[in-house]
């Protein structure tokens, strides 16, 4: 059973992340929560799953011409540079405050999304 949840959430992780919606915020708490994973493995896990992913969407969205290569590769220079940055940050923090931080950034990120949805239903 622990098996057909684990890849249930990565189908649905793998679905989300294709639409560039960030599998992620569901799949670090599901695995976190869900199955017992340290917050740093679980990370680890999303970032090879997205990467995958990424690459995958990113030659679907290109053909599509969805996709401003330029800016795209501007972005992503910057993008990586900083990533370095966050990865050394996050080996620095203690596991408990960096799940506090994740917490903390999905609270944000689902008050974002709200109010954005009732501007939208006001329209």
């Amino acid at each position: 059973m622990y098996y057909v949840f684990l890849a249930l959430s990565g189908i649905i992780s793998g679905i989300l992340g294709g639409m560039g919606m960030g599998g992620g915020t569901l799949l670090i708490p599901l695995l976190t929560l869900l199955f017992n994973f340290n917050q740093k493995i679980a990370q680890g896990i999303n970032l090879i799953a997205f990467s995958i992913m990424a690459i995958i969407a990113l030659i679907v969205h290109i053909k599509n011409k969805l996709v401003d290569v330029k800016v795209a590769l501007k972005f992503g220079i910057v993008a990586v540079l900083f990533s370095c940055f966050g990865a050394f940050l996050a080996n620095m923090i203690k596991v408990k405050y960096l799940k506090i931080l994740f917490g903390v950034l999905l609270i944000f990120v689902a008050i974002y999304q709200t109010i954005e949805q009732i501007k939208n239903l006001q329209k």
